[in-house]
């Protein structure tokens, strides 16, 4: 896989997408793994409904930076890279365009690739969530983890190209 891709995965705190509170990112170059990042955010609003899920609380995230504060950090992830991946694409390309929206960023225009689809084209893996996904193929997961999540999909375009899968052509601008 001669590309560069970008694992990542948001969680939220609540129904909104603006409400990223964190990301995992993972790099993947040339089929090797080079740089992995996970960081809080502190959302807009302390309403916190899917703790719950990825056990984040307000009181985590009250001191961390907000997206605007990160993004000079996190830019450099985004540099160079081919396709952006995330499993269930929508949601993270949704988050991810709130959040520099909210922030007068311009958001990434680089196109996705989704998981979700990969593992049902390649293996015929239904139903597809991340932790059935990665059960099925014998990936690691620490699940709604940020980071645990990104590097699952990471492993996942892996696997998937090991067994013969290429994304598409890039359209170039």
């Amino acid at each position: 896989m001669g590309l560069v891709l970008l694992a990542l995965d948001f969680e939220t705190a609540n129904r909104s997408p603006s409400s990223a509170c964190q990301i995992g990112l993972v790099r993947v170059d040339n089929g090797v793994v080079t740089a992995e990042a996970s960081r809080m955010i502190r959302p807009p609003d302390p309403e916190f409904v899917f703790s719950y899920l990825h056990g984040i609380t307000w009181d985590l995230v009250s001191g961390a930076p907000t997206w605007g504060e990160l993004w000079p950090d996190l830019a450099a992830h985004f540099r160079g890279v081919d396709f952006l991946a995330a499993h269930n694409a929508p949601f993270d390309r949704g988050v991810l365009a709130a959040i520099c929206a909210d922030h007068g960023i311009p958001a990434p225009k680089t196109p996705f690739l989704d998981t979700v689809e990969i593992a049902r084209s390649v293996w015929g893996i239904y139903p597809t969530k991340l932790n059935m996904v990665c059960q099925r193929l014998g990936i690691s997961l620490n699940h709604h983890e940020a980071l645990s999540d990104a590097r699952a999909c990471a492993q996942i375009l892996l696997r998937a190209a090991g067994d013969g899968w290429s994304p598409p052509s890039r359209p170039r601008n």
